[in-house]
């Protein structure tokens, strides 16, 4: 996808995890049913192979630093580290196929995307993501074909929270800071927007965040 720049306002960021995505919950436990890897020691390992990086749990392979192969070999070489009771077999070298296999998107969200869109209000989806898992996000949200834009951390070099990556995404639009609002499920997300001259709607629940995109969207076109 390339992105088309136009001008106007306002327009409508949307993160995948946990927003288009199911809730992260419901992923992690996803994923502890078919791998039998305990959520707990899940998220452990991830810092913990974070930490080994000097990178925020997770940067490295959304930034692209690390492949997922590799970052699957350090976060098995973690979990054998604190539990190694453990059976990893059934966790695969291919992360992404494993962790959305079976997932569908939160409906509610991609429906008031689409709706924006039909209304003429650009949509742009911006998310720290990972490059081995496009095929499985993707197809999965279904909207590559009418988004005005992706920006995802993995390809441009910088993710959420770091407010680079809303500066560009700005830029790139050529769309004035004040113009743009964010829907996030990461409290420190929203926090970098605002603070980037951004609007931001921390999303709890569906219906929550459809009224207060609707609304905000309403303010700025007054």
């Amino acid at each position: 996808m390339t992105a088309r720049p136009v001008g106007g306002s306002p327009f409508v960021w949307f993160d995948f995890g946990g927003v288009l995505s199911p809730p992260l919950d419901e992923l992690f436990l996803r994923y502890e049913q078919v791998t039998g890897i305990p959520v707990a020691v899940l998220k452990r390992a991830i810092e913990t192979v974070g930490a080994q990086s000097g990178l925020p749990p997770l940067a490295a392979i959304e930034l692209a630093v690390v492949d997922e192969r590799t970052w699957v070999t350090q976060l098995h070489d973690a979990i054998r580290a604190e539990r190694p009771d453990l059976d990893l077999s059934r966790s695969e070298p291919d992360f992404g196929r494993q962790w959305f296999d079976g997932h569908v998107v939160n409906a509610g969200i991609r429906d008031l995307a689409v709706e924006l869109l039909d209304a003429g209000v650009q949509v742009g989806i911006l998310s720290n993501n990972v490059v081995e898992w496009e095929p499985y996000w993707r197809p999965m949200v279904g909207l590559d074909d009418v988004v005005t834009d992706l920006v995802d951390s993995c390809r441009v070099g910088v993710r959420k929270p770091d407010p680079a990556i809303f500066a560009l995404a700005a830029e790139r639009n050529g769309v004035r800071p004040e113009d743009n609002i964010l829907v996030d499920d990461l409290a420190e997300n929203c926090a970098a927007a605002r603070a980037a001259g951004w609007r931001a709607i921390h999303f709890t629940d569906t219906a929550s965040a459809v009224a207060e995109v609707r609304a905000a969207v309403g303010a700025l076109a007054v």
